[in-house]
């Protein structure tokens, strides 16, 4: 797998970062679960980085811990997540999407 920066994943992804320091932001979160599917793993540490430098940017700390272990769907919790000390502020998952239905039938 090659390296790629930020913005040649962004490209393929939509990441939502702003959406996501906002978040963090308002919830003051200081210690951040992110969960990847498999296909944004190798990507996971590049997507971190931007994520903590932004938010450094804007004088504040946040300690991230990135999650590479089994997952069996979108919405799959790890349950060793309890078990973490210290608790995690937020999880933040990635690979969600907004359900859209496309009718490709064509008509007669």
């Amino acid at each position: 797998m090659e390296n790629k920066s930020i913005d040649e994943i962004s490209k393929i992804y939509d990441l939502d970062i702003d959406k996501i320091i906002k978040t963090i932001r308002q919830n003051r979160a200081k210690l951040v679960l992110l969960q990847f599917p498999e296909g944004l793993k190798p990507y996971s540490t590049v997507i971190a980085d931007e994520i903590e430098n932004q938010i450094k940017k804007q004088g504040r700390k946040v300690e991230f811990l990135i999650w590479l272990g089994e997952c069996f769907g979108a919405c799959d919790v790890p349950l060793d997540v309890e078990r973490l000390k210290p608790k995690i502020d937020m999880i933040i998952q990635f690979g969600h999407s907004a359900w859209k239905y496309k009718n490709n039938l064509k008509k007669n």
